[in-house]
């Protein structure tokens, strides 16, 4: 099934009239024999960027991604609209191997999908060297990367790649990369510096819904209590956490599952395959442990812990919402998060210089986490695209937090930045001004400044939050090349603060004797999850009664075709795509052929039960007489 149009084959094979983003350049790019780095969000559309070249082009595809069940997840959606795709990975059976390295050399395959283990181990290159290759697919490129969340060393070998085929064009595709990383992965998979494309990391259905951790178990229970019937996915950081919460979901009658790398891989098996069956179960997971879940329609992402960094919070999120429909991100967090965190990072083995990049990361974490300004727009900073305009469509947006007022303890925070030299982070400047005696502070001469000491009206917590704070607002940088030493930020926002010109009012945390009353005092204010506020419904989109029923009918009947092929309900159709059908309510293959993602393959499988279900729906009594 080899096309040379690629808008042909979007439109026939996938059933989608257009390409989105940066999709189109990306395919034009590689069917001119071209090499690239893509960076698109989660739901984005990353794989149609090989799968349609794989399509248009003449030879092999070879998709390298470490993430079973969504090879498993791809392959299954491929062979419903037709396309000849197969996997290669640990789970499968040894006569499973051998029927597709059968197939592979009887070119009977236009995908293949393979973990970078099973590719490089063994005879794999080799057997790859004998078969007319078309095109090499670097899925979650950022595991090359040091720098990067989710570094895996087998990834580093990759960049052999460009050695052996060097006149195979090479797509390298994540959805979180920070400069550093994405400089790593063009440099190993020597990629052309001038070749990458960028989608906006802007997931504008997903909701990030913050708060303070007070009583986690019965935070998450109120939240999850407002989503009944949905699925979700709740992060915790370590197995025994993990087993913790799910056995206490379990024991409030919620159809919960724990999944961590600890658990026998039978185990793990039966909850992924219950998880993509399309019920409302929620999995309990480590937060290190990347399940690379292709199921479209998880209604939101929980964490009651803080995931390592920003990018880790970013990809986990990403989970939530990939058909577009609203979802939420809600996450509690605490002072011993930060704390537990950072004492990893010190024990680690790394080097002192990842050690550094580890602790920046931590600080623009916590720094989102104590945010008292628009969410989204910190986020997407971190990743390198501005937002000019708060979202509408987080905690801070739409239901800000009262704040305390700050202004001359955040004039003393700059004041020690400048008396230091603006080359210190923000632990050293506050043993500066809660007057520390150290060897650190008397070799360097800090205990002689005049805002030593100065700041004993807050605690070491409350002076650590309100850096954080100063350093979202922007009236100081953090400055990766000097150690994460603070500088100040625009002298127009800076200098008004200085002279008392302006009020400072921001969150901070409450004083380290008194978090248990305070915590009391606003769980007898009412305080519950933190999302009935401006948090909304996460499920389909806005329908009327009858088209709802039909709705309701087209899933009951999209499970039963599932069952049957024992595949996953989306593999058959996403959400999005039954409900165009539910509201647009076609009469004819022509006009199902117009629904996204409703293919060639698919309208010739599916097409005539389906106007079978919609005339029945629709006209339900029988004809008279």
């Amino acid at each position: 099934m080899t096309r040379s149009d690629p808008h042909q084959v979007l439109q026939e094979v996938f059933g989608y009239p257009a390409f989105r983003g940066p999709q189109q350049a990306v395919v034009e790019h590689v069917l001119a024999g071209g090499s690239a780095l893509v960076l698109m969000p989660t739901g984005g559309g990353k794989s149609l960027c090989w799968q349609v070249p794989a399509l248009c082009l003449e030879g092999l595809t070879v998709v390298i991604t470490p993430l079973i069940a969504l090879m498993d997840d791809q392959v299954e959606g491929l062979r419903q609209q037709g396309v000849a795709a197969a996997a290669l990975h640990s789970a499968l059976s040894p006569e499973e191997a051998s029927a597709t390295w059968a197939a592979l050399s009887q070119g009977t395959l236009k995908l293949l999908y393979i973990s970078p283990e099973r590719l490089l181990s063994g005879d794999g290159l080799r057997l790859l060297a004998g078969l007319p290759l078309a095109l090499f697919a670097i899925d979650e490129a950022h595991c090359l990367s040091q720098w990067g969340h989710d570094f895996r060393p087998d990834y580093l070998q990759l960049g052999q790649l460009a050695e052996r085929f060097p006149d195979v064009p090479r797509l390298a595709l994540t959805a979180t990369a920070d400069p550093r990383t994405r400089d790593d992965i063009r440099r190993h998979l020597r990629l052309p510096p001038e070749a990458v494309f960028v989608a906006s990391f802007n997931r504008a259905n997903i909701r990030y819904w913050v708060r303070p951790k007070e009583e986690p178990s019965r935070q998450l229970l109120a939240f999850l209590a407002e989503h009944r019937g949905e699925a979700g996915i709740v992060y915790a950081r370590s197995r025994k956490r993990v087993e913790q919460v799910a056995a206490l979901l379990q024991g409030e009658g919620i159809d919960a599952e724990a999944y961590h790398a600890g658990l026998d891989p039978e185990r793990r098996t039966a909850v992924l395959r219950r998880f993509r069956g399309g019920g409302p179960v929620v999995v309990v997971a480590t937060i290190a442990f990347g399940m690379g879940i292709n199921r479209p329609d998880v209604r939101f992402v929980a964490h009651i812990d803080l995931p390592k960094s920003l990018e880790a919070y970013y990809q986990e999120t990403g989970r939530a919402g990939r058909d577009g429909l609203p979802a939420l991100a809600w996450m509690v967090h605490g002072g011993g998060d930060g704390a537990q965190l950072r004492q990893w990072i010190e024990e680690s083995s790394a080097s002192e210089e990842q050690k550094r990049v580890e602790r920046g990361k931590l600080d623009a974490l916590i720094s989102f986490a104590e945010a008292a300004t628009c969410r989204r727009q910190l986020l997407l900073a971190q990743l390198g695209e501005p937002l000019e305009e708060p979202c509408g469509n987080c905690d801070c947006c739409l239901d800000p937090q009262p704040g305390v007022e700050v202004t001359e303890p955040a004039r003393k925070a700059l004041s020690a930045v400048h008396r230091t030299g603006c080359r210190f982070g923000a632990a050293h400047l506050v043993d500066v001004l809660l007057g520390a005696d150290t060897a650190r502070i008397r070799e360097l001469g800090h205990h002689t400044l005049s805002v030593h000491g100065i700041g004993k009206e807050l605690d070491r917590g409350q002076w650590r939050g309100l850096f954080r704070q100063l350093v979202s607002l922007g009236y100081l940088v953090s400055d990766p090349e000097a150690r994460g030493g603070l500088r100040f930020g625009p002298d127009a926002l800076v200098r008004p603060l200085l002279r008392g010109e302006v009020t400072l009012s921001v969150p901070l945390p409450p004083p380290s004797r008194d978090r248990r009353q305070a915590a009391a005092r606003a769980a007898g204010a009412g305080a519950g999850s933190g999302t009935t506020a401006g948090a909304g419904a996460a499920g389909p989109a806005e329908l009327s009664e009858a088209d709802g029923a039909l709705f309701a009918e087209l899933k009951r009947w999209r499970l039963e075709q599932a069952r049957q092929q024992g595949v996953p309900p989306y593999v058959v159709f996403h959400d999005r795509t039954l409900i165009e059908i539910a509201s647009r309510r076609p009469a004819s293959l022509e006009e199902l052929a117009t629904v996204g993602g409703v293919g060639r393959a698919k309208l010739e499988r599916y097409g005539p039960e389906l106007l079978d279900i919609l005339a029945r729906m629709v006209d339900p009594s029988p004809p008279s007489g």
